[in-house]
């Protein structure tokens, strides 16, 4: 599982920097900078319509604040099946509560395109929200819940629940100057 767990981390870190492959990235993507493993399991997880177990939860955050909460499925037919809930313009309405409002799904399966040996995701236009429960700072999670519907009325749904182990959290690079975007690791005060 630790593999499984390494394997996910770079996976996710290398479709997140800059990237010219697809011809649905019209314009370089910006680096990650920040990235937390999470220990625990999906009581729901749920991708248009269809039920899957997941092998792996992380967040990872672009230095144009971009938001990602993202999903190894447990696919037996496909062990590329990944998918993304992205956001931008998340907030901190309490010190224990990140919101993100999904305006898109990434999702990665073996059947996609290339680039650099993994799959470039389909991105689809959505709208929904996802909610994390727990406090970055102090590295202490409880849940994320995150519901979306693309354009076509396509669900995804993902109830996750920690096994209460302190996130595994990676600084990539330092954010740009300019406006802070929010992010859950922001302190409140």
């Amino acid at each position: 599982m630790k593999l499984c767990r390494q394997v996910f981390a770079l996976a996710i870190i290398f479709t997140a920097t800059p990237s010219f492959a697809s011809e649905e990235l019209v314009r370089q993507e910006p680096d990650t900078v920040i990235f937390a493993m999470m220990s625990g399991k999906c009581s729901t997880l749920k991708v248009a319509g269809r039920d899957f177990a997941c092998r792996a939860v992380a967040f990872f955050q672009t230095e144009e604040g971009r938001a990602n909460f993202t999903i190894a499925l447990d696919d037996p037919g496909d062990d590329s099946h990944i998918i993304t809930f992205s956001g931008d313009n998340g907030r901190r309405p309490e010190a224990n509560l990140y919101e993100l409002p999904i305006d898109r799904m990434l999702l990665k399966t073996k059947d996609r395109p290339k680039a650099d040996g993994l799959p470039v995701p389909a991105i689809e236009s959505t709208a929904g929200l996802c909610k994390q429960v727990g406090n970055f700072v102090t590295l202490e999670l409880s849940s994320i819940s995150c519901t979306a519907v693309d354009r076509n009325g396509k669900k995804y749904e993902l109830q996750y629940e920690s096994d209460g182990a302190p996130m595994a959290v990676r600084r990539i690079k330092r954010m740009r100057v300019g406006s802070p975007a929010v992010s859950p690791f922001d302190d409140v005060k």
